[in-house]
């Protein structure tokens, strides 16, 4: 992470970070509109339907992981450099940067954070309206594999040796509401982690010692830990959260969107974790 205060410091220094704003709520479709009203100075708009996902297949979910030479050219365009730092924002608590953030460390990038409390954070300083300024493109070269990834069948197993997080909201895991994908409920064995807990009140993250106490509950001690959601959006912010207590986690991209269009694959519901009942 890093804070507004810091953030604003390397801004005016003479190697700024590339910010990048990822504007997208489920939804929402109008996260550019959202941009060009009002974005962090310097700030580049990245689309996460486009730029950070490959287009959408029922087999594979609703936001697979792009193509390596599609993102390097998209990041390229956002104007990351080898050597220069990333910094990506939201405005929804950095559920949908974490999104940017994990595919970025995920090729190789070791120095990219989210801004805490994402725009909120950035208080009564001021911003920019309209597109902004074309960055320089960048040179950055990206190299896949550097953080874990599940497939569909590693997801399946992954209960009966670690601890496999869901990290929707808790009514999508219980199966009483879905509001996108084709059926209800949980994969098999997976503990609910709504990743709205992650965050206090104000939007930033808890503390290391609070996210750790909150992983320890759930069951991550001294065994390997991965983490879902509905599309593989918002485990990644679970996956930063993790991070900042200290425990690396997986994630398996396809998350419930390819899950649950496998009609062959296992669903449980209610708040036991296993028990599949159709």
């Amino acid at each position: 992470m890093i804070s507004a205060e810091e953030l604003a410091r390397q801004l005016d220094s003479e190697n700024p970070p590339v910010l990048l704003d990822v504007r997208w709520k489920l939804g929402d479709p109008n996260g550019h509109q959202h941009y060009l009203e009002g974005h962090l100075p310097g700030a580049v708009y990245v689309d996460l339907h486009t730029e950070l996902a490959a287009p959408p297949v029922p087999a594979e979910g609703r936001h697979p992981l792009p193509d390596l030479e599609a993102l390097q050219a998209a990041a390229r365009r956002w104007g990351v450099r080898e050597g220069v730092p990333v910094v990506a924002y939201d405005a929804t608590g950095n559920m949908a940067a974490a999104r940017a953030w994990w595919l970025l460390r995920w090729a190789g990038l070791s120095e990219v954070r989210l801004l805490d409390g994402g725009l909120a954070a950035w208080g009564d300083r001021p911003l920019e309206t309209g597109h902004g300024r074309t960055p320089e493109p960048g040179d950055v070269v990206l190299r896949p594999g550097n953080l874990p990834v599940l497939t569909i069948d590693e997801a399946a197993a992954f209960p009966d040796h670690g601890l496999l997080l869901d990290a929707r909201a808790a009514e999508r895991y219980r199966g009483e509401q879905e509001p996108i994908d084709p059926r209800a409920g949980h994969i098999p064995g997976a503990v609910s982690a709504p990743t709205g807990d992650n965050l206090a009140p104000d939007g930033r993250f808890r503390s290391a010692g609070e996210l750790a106490a909150r992983f320890a509950d759930l069951g991550a001690t001294d065994r390997p830990v991965a983490v879902y959601c509905g599309s593989g959006v918002t485990a990644a912010h679970e996956i930063a959260a993790l991070a900042a207590a200290g425990i690396e986690a997986a994630l398996y991209p396809g998350s419930w969107s390819q899950w649950s269009n496998h009609p062959d694959r296992p669903v449980a519901t209610g708040p036991d974790p296993a028990s599949p009942n159709h």
